[in-house]
């Protein structure tokens, strides 16, 4: 199992200031910290919505990759959005599934199937072109970079410890000046 803060600094040293990242809740937090960016695409209030919201970037910006920071749970209550994804196939496309067993910005409650629902054999079963598990840190690391290489839809499941219940300030995921500055990265003002 891996710390999701550590398996994200991963994935933000293979991030170019031209992606759009769509972080989600708990892992919003720690990406906003490990990589502040107008082209975060901060999804809150959204719960089970980012990959959905990331597919309609993808095929709207073609020119950009897009690379959604989901949750296991956040997952669950969209799986439709998995054999949609890989019917449109947009070749831009990167789903990372952080994988702790819970509703972790909900109180860690946890998720149906917990430990025995494989999200990486979903996201096969639904069509995508790659899909990849990883429960080791150093063999992310290493692979991280040719994954966001290959072409689209990728779908990547990082097992990952839950950090806990945690005391979250979610003003800095709200308000319009995150919106106005995501606007203006993207050239759509």
């Amino acid at each position: 199992m891996m710390d999701r803060k550590q398996a994200l600094r991963a994935v933000a040293r293979n991030v170019t200031d031209d992606d759009i990242v769509l972080p989600v809740y708990s892992t919003a937090f720690d990406w906003i910290d490990i990589r502040p960016h107008p082209l975060n695409y901060l999804s809150h209030g959204a719960m089970g919505l980012a990959s959905s919201h990331a597919l309609g970037l993808a095929l709207g910006r073609p020119d950009k990759r897009v690379i959604v920071l989901d949750g296991d749970g956040s997952l669950l209550m969209n799986l439709g959005t998995l054999v949609t994804a890989a019917e449109a196939a947009p070749k831009n496309l990167f789903h990372f599934v952080c994988e702790n067993g819970t509703y972790e910005a909900n109180g860690g409650h946890p998720i149906p199937g917990r430990g025995s629902v494989s999200f990486a054999g979903m996201a096969r079963s639904a069509g995508y072109k790659s899909v990849h598990e990883f429960s080791d840190l150093k063999i992310f690391e290493q692979q991280v970079g040719a994954i966001l290489a290959e072409p689209g839809p990728v779908f990547v499941c990082l097992k990952i410890v839950s950090s806990g219940d945690q005391e979250r300030d979610y003003s800095r995921l709200h308000g319009p000046h995150v919106r106005k500055a995501f606007r203006e990265a993207l050239g759509a003002g």
